[in-house]
């Protein structure tokens, strides 16, 4: 992304490989030593920012980096409430770890990952399962996939035309309860491309119609929900100015194209869809002409509502920007302040919203609360960035 404004490249693994040659955590001012690390239980049902009962979980991964921009960075929880995510080391090397319901945490890594900064195993989503899709980025720089199963056996592959080179290669961003993968792969002029892997390893590729051909261009996918169990898709079309525009590729590969209402047309900004659940309800968010964000839902019938959490801000990279979006049709997210501090909501069916911070969670730019994903039972999972810019795992139960 050329816009510095739009914060989340860094935080976002989705938007991060869409324009991105590598994934990196954003580095920020060195301040006090880290809160120590966890489990640590914490009852916040006094708080007025999370309705009564709810209760938040704080988290570290053993082996975790505690300098500024390391740390865990939970992605995805599936049904029966196992998290998986990233966790950057103290050497800026990425490894991968499920967290079980019962809070015992695992740790993997995939043959070939690299170990230089910011090289390393990068897991994206979890199904119903406990299989894990993912990529890996090698010593040399180039991306490929992999699908670890619940007993942790793991199966690499790369999409054919897939490029060799550094920041090319293949990405999978989400995995459904069937074992279907769907992600892209970027060429060896670095031009992203669509990609969808049955169960049985054939690999279907695709191209929304009016993306770019220039570097990072071209069609993008959602984040951790951006294939749902019946096989649609979701995600963003890079033109060749960098704007986006939002597209859902049906089962039978069927694209439609679509803009929201007030989305912006310049570089960095259009309409950028996240996810879509099983009842073919689309989320994402827009960035608008003066590079704000705003949530939007678009119904199966193509109806689109749009909203913004009440104390977003309104600047540039500011705003509301929905991540996930579960079964019954609730979606969580961040929304960063006038300040550029995050903080987290839930949107129910209904269109009420709720707002949430972790406690510890840092109040200065960059900092605060990123859920990432919620389950259908509403526990959502994601992280928080501390005063010293680490990042740390949180699991909030209503």
């Amino acid at each position: 992304m050329k816009n510095q404004n739009i914060v989340f490249v860094a935080i976002t693994f989705a938007l991060a490989f869409a324009l991105a040659p590598v994934t990196k955590a954003a580095p920020g001012p060195v301040q006090l030593p880290p809160p120590a690390p966890g489990p640590n239980a914490v009852n916040v049902s006094n708080s007025a920012l999370v309705p009564p009962q709810s209760t938040i979980i704080t988290f570290d991964v053993p082996g975790a980096g505690t300098g500024p921009g390391q740390g865990t960075m939970p992605y995805a929880i599936n049904p029966a409430g196992a998290i998986m995510g990233p966790y950057l080391d103290a050497s800026n090397v990425y490894y991968g770890f499920v967290r079980d319901p019962n809070g015992v945490i695992t740790t993997f890594n995939v043959p070939g990952g690299g170990t230089g900064p910011y090289q390393g195993t990068q897991p994206t989503s979890i199904n119903p399962a406990g299989t894990i899709a993912g990529t890996y980025q090698d010593a040399g720089g180039t991306y490929h996939a992999f699908e670890r199963d619940r007993s942790g056996g793991i199966t690499t592959f790369d999409v054919p035309g897939a490029g060799t080179g550094p920041g090319q290669g293949t990405i999978p961003e989400n995995i459904n309860p069937a074992g279907t993968i769907a992600g892209i792969y970027r060429n060896a002029t670095l031009v992203n491309h669509g990609f969808v892997r049955a169960p049985n390893g054939a690999v279907t590729t695709f191209d929304v119609p009016g993306g770019g051909t220039g570097p990072y261009q071209g069609t993008a996918m959602g984040s951790v929900d951006c294939l749902n169990s019946g096989g649609a898709a979701v995600g963003p079309v890079f033109d060749s100015n960098d704007a986006f525009r939002g597209y859902v590729r049906a089962p039978d590969g069927t694209i439609t194209v679509f803009d929201v209402t007030g989305a912006g047309t310049d570089s960095g900004q259009g309409t950028y869809p996240t996810g879509i659940n099983d009842s073919g309800t689309i989320h994402g968010f827009y960035v608008d002409s003066s590079n704000v964000y705003h949530g939007f839902v678009r119904a199966k019938d193509g109806a689109i509502t749009t909203y913004n959490v009440a104390g977003a801000g309104a600047g540039p990279g500011q705003g509301t920007v929905p991540y996930n979006i579960n079964a019954p049709g609730a979606i969580t997210g961040p929304y960063i302040d006038g300040s550029d501090v995050n903080h987290g909501f839930v949107r129910a069916k209904n269109g009420t919203i709720t707002t949430f911070d972790v406690p510890c969670a840092g109040t200065g730019p960059g900092q605060g609360t990123i859920p990432n994903c919620n389950n259908p039972m509403d526990a959502i999972t994601g992280e928080y960035i501390d005063s010293n810019n680490v990042a740390h795992g949180f699991l909030r139960t209503p």
